[in-house]
């Protein structure tokens, strides 16, 4: 009976719909992120179901603004909802502040937004969600503070990290990240230590279509989407 509402406690002070959300998460593509001196990496497993899917038109990664950007796991018409709020704060930041928007906002932003399910009342132009989103997000940047990666999840919880694992195969692949992580890494280590774990949990043998990544490096602050071809070169390399 205390899962029919949306924002009902258990007595054991639990919301089962919350927790119905993170375990729809668990069914997910499993999504890395490490940071490194240098900058951030994301790395996130392509689900094909059919070899007749074009690869390219399977997101699980967005560009935020510039200098940061997202992995998803779990639902991705969830995730391209808190994508597009994101997207707007960013632009509004820089136009009221002529300057980026930092990680840590943009994360809280989308927190906001999430944590706001089943909510009703005057004063918003837009309509909220009956619903926890079934979705959680790594996302990463860099900006006056240096790397950031942060973790969000469908409670509006969100925790930065040096290196974490979502998805499917979250157990494997955070255990494989803090055996391998190391805080003076180089760029290049961490992109070994991305492809290196979504290489050992995913279920499909990994190759160049069947997995994304990105970088944002703090030379640049640019976020960039490797093509297949940069993927080809990493795998190669270990």
């Amino acid at each position: 009976e205390y899962d029919r509402g949306v924002n009902t406690f258990t007595p054991e002070g639990r919301i089962l719909q919350i927790e119905y959300a993170i375990n729809a998460i668990g069914l997910g593509s499993t999504a890395v992120g490490v940071t490194t001196p240098h900058g951030v990496i994301l790395g996130v497993e392509r689900r094909l179901s059919s070899p007749l899917m074009d690869p390219e038109s399977v997101e699980k990664m967005f560009k935020l603004d510039d200098h940061m950007g997202c992995a998803m796991s779990g639902l991705t018409c969830d995730a391209r909802t808190l994508v597009d709020y994101a997207r707007e704060k960013t632009t509004d930041h820089r136009f009221n502040f002529n300057e980026d928007a930092t990680v840590a906002s943009v994360t809280q932003f989308i927190c906001d937004i999430v944590i706001n399910f089943g909510e009703s009342g005057k004063g918003s132009n837009k309509k909220k969600m009956s619903r926890p989103y079934g979705v959680a997000l790594l996302v990463a940047g860099v900006d006056d503070h240096g790397p950031a990666l942060f973790h969000t999840d469908p409670s509006g919880t969100f925790v930065q990290f040096k290196a974490k694992a979502i998805g499917s195969a979250t157990d494997g692949a955070q255990d494989i990240l803090d055996k391998g992580y190391h805080q003076s890494m180089t760029f290049e280590e961490g992109e070994n230590l991305v492809v290196n774990t979504l290489k050992q949990v995913m279920e499909e043998k990994i190759n160049k279509t069947n997995v994304e990544l990105a970088i944002i490096p703090t030379s640049s602050r640019k976020w960039t989407l490797y093509d297949a071809d940069k993927v080809q070169t990493i795998l190669d390399r270990i």
